[in-house]
């Protein structure tokens, strides 16, 4: 069973299976949230990602960053990331068009970073995330 759809902008269909969030700067004691710590923090849940599915391809959208106005400090000026980092597992049918549709999917983790709570849907899910090359990306398996 799905979480949801979503409609790639290249009209692949996938299928959200499992979706992790957490905050991005929850637990942040010292700093401020500054390019440094950001880098550290895309790296940190690309790995966990990696980690938790080994034998799955991982493909990490590239996070915006916002820039205030607020004085830089000892690491920089303050660039900002979403405040949801999210890891997803999402499915479709399979790249190669010869394997058998019944027998074989594909899949992709994902890894990016939004702005709300909301589980990403159809063609309202984020262009960032709708943008992924699927067919480039994901790997076929049987199930």
């Amino acid at each position: 069973m799905s979480l949801s759809h979503i409609v790639l902008s290249s009209g692949r269909s996938i299928e959200l299976t499992e979706l992790r969030m957490s905050s991005t700067y929850g637990g942040m004691l010292m700093g401020y949230p500054c390019k440094p710590i950001n880098d550290m923090k895309v790296r940190g849940l690309q790995q966990q990602a990696e980690c938790a599915f080994p034998t799955m391809p991982v493909h990490l959208v590239p996070p915006s960053r916002e820039y205030s106005d607020q004085t830089a400090g000892a690491f920089g000026p303050v660039e900002v990331l979403p405040s949801v980092a999210c890891i997803g597992a999402f499915h479709s049918t399979a790249v190669a068009p010869e394997l058998d549709p019944v027998l074989h999917r594909s899949s992709l983790i994902v890894v990016w970073f939004q702005t709300v709570l909301d589980v990403p849907s159809g063609e309202d899910a984020d262009l960032a995330l709708r943008s992924i090359l699927w067919e480039e990306l994901a790997q076929d398996h049987e199930l």
